[in-house]
């Protein structure tokens, strides 16, 4: 049997008669033999076992080839093998002898020798690599082999010093199967053996082939007991249903949905498969699979214990429906498999199936001609009246048809605007529009669509869809009939076309069904130039694609598409990038801590790229940060006996999923879980030997026998463990079983059993038994990911991992420090493609190639240098669309993916992490949090095993210093850094928290400096004292205030002898600093200009004084109005008497008498820190305070926002700055000299019933405490603060954000 050979046009002469001399040859491969050297053989590429063909159409020396006497891109070659085979690889030579050879071609097939279909390499590059001389063979391996009859080749380039010449194999093998052809209203019934000789099996296949014009219509359908699986073609796409008969399970889980495919409706064979296997379906329709986790209510299985029959083709031959199609399918069914049952066999020889309709089991196919409109340059032009037209478009815009009028009356334009079409008549010679009208819409969805065009006796009428709703009509004064030509898709481009016209865009797209004079036009005739004129089509076949099925967009991004192109809209879904690949969140509390954040709540995305989704998240911002997660019963719960109930259950459910749960823990380097048991006469865990009578079930789903405090599987709560139980008999104070109440409580530290997802409580059947329980939320603190690093201090050391899977999307970031120039990062390798991020002196460059050549990606730092010993934070990121490079806060540098490239990326070697393979350009510094699609890589562990790396990785406050405000210090740490706030007046994480507080009537705070020989037994460098035998050189005071008050005094400040400093608002509202220095002189009053600052606004003031000269600086409203520097000649403080209470300045006295309304904030003298010492460690510092002091947030520049990851998530993104848009007030560490002395600072504040005012204040406070974490206890400083105390870190959230969380 030998195949035929068609060409696109006539051959040259000489070649062709060459050709027909050896023709092709279509033979098994053991009856191969061939001299000729260029005639392959199939055992070269294929095993001998393999039962192939190939067809051999090569020519002999001297033969030649294929050669068309004309070279253009309207030629082909086509092939018919006589019938259908699968068709598995390719090869191509130039033409023998001579300089003839194609450089690129398209392959096309086709079951009927119309309608052909492309193949495409990894759904995107249509065009294969041809010859580069007349000699050589390039054989292609196709990855998905090919089922067709006709294969059709077409040359896109070739040599430009020759012209077109190929010589061609093709490999495949012989393919049967069966075919049964449905006419829209006839089905197949398949009943299973009355005999089974199992109820149930352990794994079932459906599968099928099919090809149809219809774009909706039932493929299978099977009904069970309670069950019915439904495959239904609907607008091109597959839709598998799962239905269970909502007397079982009602509301929406009683139907499930799985969408597959797309653009079905091609007339081309796809491929179909419904496989179970123990508790899921693995749905496959061609290239693309769906794994579906059947819920275990459902019990899917196909075998003869749930289904007895199947419908193919419809549903009514089951009778009794209980699912209604839509419609029947219209097409043809091949290879109908139930397991290994062959359906189509089966109803051949009518056994156990049964024919509903006209079934014939051949496969006749309507003939549809569709013509492809693909670029700028594409059209069409016919004469006569056009009438009729089918299309199928993704785009919103594009002209359809236009035409001038006879007698040039006027021109007409049928084009798509919107998704809608639209018809516009304009008048000759002029843009007056004569006709205006509208039909249609949402025209764009890539479905077939038609249009029917109507002109007769003065009315004009188009159609869409043949619907009355998506008709318009207009009535033109004048005839509307065609010139001489028609134009489909665009126009020539040409400058001496006057008959065509196209201020619109161009139409990409397919037609089909084109009628023009009543007659539908023979497309094939235009191809072969026998009727009209075309530019840049593909007729015969319709090329459109669907670029989002299956989506490239990630994480819930919606896809949307043109013809060329598609997008992904990442709204609302917490990922962004070209296909919404990158969070845009961070993964821990820890991360936002170090980007200079506050406590709040924030999203947090613990695996960053990977699939787990972000979840709003409590960030306790203390001196550890602590991720706090709540669930729906954080409340004591109290029980009573009641009868008939021996047990009481309690669920609870997390604010985050139980994926999200498990990702955070792991993550973490100490979580914990407050439980607590509050009983009388209810016994706990019955200890020491009886049968735990509460017990709880966490991670593990096992129930656990042991409460807070105890360790897993000892059966004790933590009054155990410690022996400081009520009763030493027993291992718990509850189950002492008295009358009294006890309490047991403690925390659940376990990780591996964390969190508490439910709890039993058993002992509450008794008479007088009462209990009441109480589990906390779920805190956790530390990343384990977030420090992890490595020090790589040899060129030639690296750390390796296994393969770095980023097939379609690749992300990698982490953070580097180095003192070196340049180094490899991170690489990986296959054959040809590889990845690798390395830096260079100027810049970091991201390079990778998956099959289109080198690709770079570059960012240049310009003056700023990489290789400062700072850490520098790198995002990379590759995706089908595009690549994109990040450094620090530096712009993104972005590439272009090629349209038609290859899109994966296959790497085979190790992942080489501070080096390279080759050990060359290695990385000399430190390399931390590398993370690759949201995985962190374990540097630490892989770097103890590995010579010449070392883990871990020192000298963090180089970069992170400036995250310490106020004079804060930074100290190292192992694993990251902490802020030594002993030198401020701040608090908090970073020593930016302003600790302030309100002052009620008769309130006063005093802080009195250490005697001299008392400070001998502290040394301490953070030390206050001031010695007496030495001169008080100068002073740094700073403060900030709010009041409405004036006269007032602000603060006071004294010596043991009358010398004094005093800050006050005179009557008028303007701000006094009064300084007496020696006593044989008067006071001396500096006094500002700003104006009236008892104003209920928050100001700060700053004063300081060096020797002879001070200078004051106030700073109004938190805008800085004038800085007030005033030189005064004033001599040494010397120290004589100490001064007495009843020897006050006569108007300081007074207005001590009256007293202060209003607020004090982070009040500073030189180190030493009053307010912050009388609020934070009162019992450890030297302060007395008279009357109730309470700290508050008074000293705040505006109400704190207390959620404020909803608008704002990080700070800074350059590390190692911070921007908090406050000026910030610095004290100064005073001079040594200070070190003597004996002074008292004496702050006096007292708060007067201004009734207005306080209300007004106390509102502002109610609204905003309302929003605010409650019970918020002071964050510690660091603990070398010298007064420092254990702050309870434990948080409860308020109400509102309880509520939030359900």
């Amino acid at each position: 049997m030998h195949p035929r050979f068609a060409t696109s046009s006539v051959m040259d002469v000489d070649v062709f008669r060459l050709g027909l001399a050896v023709q092709g040859c279509f033979i098994p491969t053991e009856d191969i033999h061939c001299t000729d050297m260029h005639c392959m053989h199939c055992t070269d590429s294929f095993p001998k076992s393999y039962n192939m063909w190939y067809l051999c159409a090569v020519f002999p020396a001297g033969a030649g080839g294929w050669a068309p006497v004309e070279s253009n891109k309207y030629q082909w070659l086509e092939v018919d093998l006589g019938e259908r085979t699968e068709i598995t690889a390719v090869a191509t030579q130039g033409r023998y002898g001579s300089s003839d050879w194609v450089s690129s071609f398209l392959l096309m097939f086709s079951d009927t020798g119309c309608n052909w279909k492309q193949y495409r390499q990894e759904d995107n590059i249509r065009a294969f690599t041809g010859n580069s001389n007349a000699d050589s063979v390039v054989q292609f391996k196709l990855q998905q082999p090919v089922f067709a009859r006709f294969l059709r080749l077409l040359p896109l380039d070739w040599n430009p010093n020759g012209r077109i010449g190929l010589r061609l194999e093709a490999y495949g093998c012989p393919y049967k199967s069966d075919v049964a052809r449905f006419d829209g209203s006839s089905c197949l019934l398949y009943r299973f053996s009355p005999n089974p000789t199992s109820s149930q099996t352990a794994k079932d296949i459906i599968s099928l082939k099919f090809k149809t014009l219809q774009n909706s219509g039932t493929l299978i359908h099977t009904e069970g007991q309670d069950h019915t699986i439904t495959l239904e073609l609907h607008k091109g796409k597959l839709l598998l249903h799962l239905r269970k008969d909502k007397s079982v399970s009602p509301g929406p889980e009683s139907h499930m949905v799985v969408s597959l495919g797309s653009l079905l409706d091609d007339q081309h064979w796809h491929h179909v498969a419904i496989e179970r296997f123990s508790g899921h379906l693995n749905f496959t329709v061609d290239k693309s699979s769906q794994q579906i986790q059947v819920r275990t209510c459902w019990n899917i299985n196909f075998g003869l214990m749930f289904f007895h029959k199947i419908s193919y083709g419809g549903v009514q031959c089951h009778g009794s429906q209980r699912v209604m199609s839509r419609r029947n399918f219209h097409g043809c069914l091949e290879n109908l498999l139930w397991n290994d049952v062959n359906v189509i066999d089966l109803a051949k020889q009518q056994q156990q199936v049964s024919i509903t309709g006209n079934v014939t089991f051949t496969c006749a196919e309507p003939v549809s001609v569709p013509v492809t409109f693909a670029g700028a340059q594409s059209f069409l032009q016919l004469p006569g009246a056009a009438q009729h037209l089918q299309f199928r478009t993704w785009n919103r815009a594009g002209l359809l048809l236009t035409f001038d009028l006879q007698q040039q009356a006027g021109s007409l334009w049928l084009y798509l605007s919107e998704a809608r079409v639209r018809l516009q008549v304009h008048k000759a010679g002029g843009y007056t529009i004569l006709v205006d009208v509208t039909a249609g819409f949402g025209l764009n969805d890539g479905q077939w669509h038609s249009i029917d065009l109507t002109a007769r006796r003065g009315h004009l009428t188009i159609t869409v869809d043949k619907e009355e709703d998506s008709t318009a009509h207009a009535s033109p004064s004048f005839p509307v009939v065609s010139g001489n030509n028609l134009f489909f898709g665009g126009c020539p481009d040409s400058e001496n076309n006057q008959e065509c016209r196209n201020p619109f865009n161009v139409f990409q797209g397919c037609m089909r069904h084109i009628h023009v004079d009543n007659n539908a036009v023979d497309l094939i005739k235009v191809q072969q130039m026998l009727i009209g004129n075309y530019s840049d089509l593909q007729i015969d076949m319709c090329g459109i694609i669907d670029r989002c099925s299956p989506s490239h967009c990630e994480h819930g991004g919606r896809c949307t598409q043109s013809w060329s192109t598609f997008h992904c809209n990442c709204s609302n879904t917490g990922y962004s990038g070209a296909t919404c690949h990158s969070s845009v969140y961070e993964k821990s509390c820890e991360a936002y801590k170090h980007q200079g954040n506050t406590s709040g709540l924030y999203y947090i995305d613990v695996d960053g790229s990977g699939p787990i989704k972000s979840q709003l998240i409590y960030c306790n911002m203390t001196d550890k940060t602590w991720l706090v997660i709540q669930h729906n019963n954080t409340e004591l719960t109290k029980l009573k006996a009641s009868s008939g109930i021996n047990q009481h259950l309690a669920y609870f459910n997390y604010s985050a999923d139980a994926e999200q749960l498990w990702a955070i823990i792991t993550q973490a380097e100490h979580c914990e879980q407050e439980v607590l048991y509050h009983c009388r006469k209810s016994l706990l865990l019955n200890t020491p030997d009886g049968s735990p009578f509460t017990w709880w079930v966490g991670r593990t789903d096992e129930p656990q026998t042991y409460w807070g405090g105890a360790v897993p599987g000892s059966q004790q709560c933590g009054c155990g463990l410690q022996g400081n139980c009520i009763d030493s008999d027993h291992y718990c104070n509850c189950d002492a079983d008295r009358k009294e109440w006890a309490t047991d409580s403690g925390l659940l530290t376990h990780k591996e059993n964390l969190p508490v997802r439910w709890v039993v409580v058993g002992d509450i059947q008794r008479p007088g038994s009462e209990a009441a329980y109480k589990v906390g939320p779920l805190k956790c603190h530390g990343d384990k990911n977030f420090w992890n690093a490595a020090f790589f201090n040899k060129e030639t050391s690296y750390l390796h991992f296994p393969t770095f899977h980023g097939e379609l999307s690749a992300d990698i970031s982490f953070l580097f420090k180095t003192t070196a120039a340049s180094g490899v990062f991170l690489e990986n390798l296959g054959i040809k493609d590889f990845i690798r991020v390395e830096l260079t002196p100027t810049e970091v460059v991201f390079s990778f190639d998956v099959g289109n050549g080198p690709f770079e990606v570059r960012v240049e730092t310009g003056d700023v240098a990489l290789n400062d010993d700072r850490w520098h934070r790198v995002r990379a990121e590759r995706n089908v669309k595009e690549a994109s490079l990040r450094v620090d806060g530096f712009p993104n540098a972005t590439q272009k993916a090629p349209a038609d490239g290859h899109i994966h990326l296959q790497l085979n070697s190790q992942l080489f992490v501070g080096g390279t393979a080759s050990r060359m350009k290695g990385f000399l510094g430190c390399i931390r949090s590398l993370q690759l699609n949201g995985r962190t890589l374990d540097l630490e562990e892989r770097a103890k095993i590995t010579p010449g790396v070392r883990p871990g990785c020192p000298g963090h406050c180089s970069s992170y210093g400036e995250l310490c405000q106020n004079q804060g210090r930074c100290v190292e740490m192992y694993n990251g850094f902490s802020c030594d706030c002993g030198l401020s007046a701040y608090a908090g994480p970073f020593c930016q928290r302003e600790v302030s507080a309100d002052f009620k009537p008769g309130t006063s705070v005093q802080y009195t400096f250490k005697e001299p020989y008392e400070l001998n037994r502290n040394i301490s460098t953070q030390s206050s004292s001031i010695y007496s035998d030495l001169k008080l050189r100068g002073e740094n005071v700073s403060f900030s205030f709010r009041s409405s008050q004036s006269p007032a005094l602000l603060l006071y400040v004294s010596s043991y002898y009358r010398e004094y400093l005093a800050v006050l608002l005179n009557r008028n509202g303007y701000l006094d600093v009064k300084y007496k220095l020696q006593n044989s002189r008067d006071a001396e009053v500096f006094r500002t200009s700003v104006r009236n600052l008892a104003n209920g606004q928050l100001h700060r003031v700053s004063i300081r004084r060096l020797s002879e000269t001070v200078s004051v600086q106030v700073i109004y409203s938190l805008t800085v109005q004038g800085i007030y520097y005033v030189t005064v000649q004033v001599t040494y403080l010397t120290y004589s008497v100490p001064i007495q209470s009843g020897e006050l300045d006569p108007e300081i006295a007074r207005l001590n008498s009256q007293g202060f309304s209003g607020c004090l904030s982070v009040v500073q003298f030189n180190s030493v820190a009053p307010l912050k010492a009388a609020l934070l460690y009162p019992n450890t510092s030297p302060v007395v305070v008279i009357g109730s002091l309470a700290e508050s947030t008074c000293g705040s520049p505006s109400p704190a926002n207390p959620y404020p990851a909803e608008t704002t998530h990080s700070l800074s993104d350059h590390l190692g700055t911070v921007g908090t848009g406050e000026l910030i007030v610095n004290a100064i560490k005073s001079d040594s000299a200070l070190i003597g002395g004996v002074i008292a600072v004496v702050i006096f504040v007292i708060l007067c019933a201004l009734a207005i005012m306080a209300r007004f204040l106390y509102r502002r406070k109610e609204t905003f405490h309302t929003q605010e974490p409650q019970g918020i206890k002071p964050e510690a400083d660091s603990p070398e603060y010298p007064f420092h105390s254990e702050p309870n870190s434990q948080n409860i959230l308020s109400e509102n954000q309880k509520e939030y969380f359900i």
